[in-house]
């Protein structure tokens, strides 16, 4: 009996924290999604990984600042190719309010530019032989993609093909990177 009553009791307390919790997700869902997204599709701007790039350059020595010009060459050789295939494409941008800047200043959504970037960082942070670094970057790829969808600024398959150029991008770039740095470390 007493074991019925404090199994009764533990339902309506979860039943409580269920509703309790619908309620909060539900309240706050819209505009954290919405916040989260757009922070993350930011991350993934091309002058913030160029500024940051830019001060691994000027602060770092030796290999670090090597991977810093091969890394610039890599995002500004991906964003040309993603201009190409967009001119080449023309396919509009999907309705939606978030982004301006971006309808602005490119109206075509195929492929996405943010998730080839983030899928290309993914694979050369390989480079680096932490687990955790390049599952961590592979993660952020992802997220940076569905916020681009969720955000209303891409269709799936503008992510999709997005992260198939970025990896392939990347893997063609790890290729290219010794041929790189021999021809860097002769011009410095």
């Amino acid at each position: 009996m007493e074991n019925e009553v404090g199994l009764d009791l533990l339902a309506q307390v979860l039943t409580v924290d269920t509703k309790w919790t619908a309620k909060l997700v539900h309240s706050a869902n819209a505009n954290l999604l919405q916040l989260l997204m757009k922070l993350l599709s930011h991350t993934c701007d091309s002058w913030f990984w160029l500024i940051g790039i830019g001060l691994a350059w000027l602060l770092g020595e030796g290999e670090l600042r090597l991977q810093a010009v091969f890394w610039a060459f890599a995002i500004l050789g991906m964003a040309g190719v993603v201009l190409l295939i967009k001119a080449l494409i023309r396919r509009q941008r999907p309705e939606g309010e978030w982004g301006k800047i971006y309808r602005i200043a490119d109206p075509h959504s195929f492929p996405s530019g943010h998730a080839a970037r983030a899928m290309m960082l993914a694979v050369l942070s390989m480079q680096s032989g932490s687990g955790w670094v390049i599952a961590g970057f592979i993660l952020w790829a992802v997220l940076v993609g569905l916020s681009r969808i969720v955000l209303k600024l891409h269709y799936l398959l503008d992510v999709f093909a997005g992260w198939l150029l970025g990896a392939a991008g990347g893997l063609l770039a790890l290729q290219l990177y010794p041929w790189f740095t021999q021809i860097i470390k002769a011009l410095l």
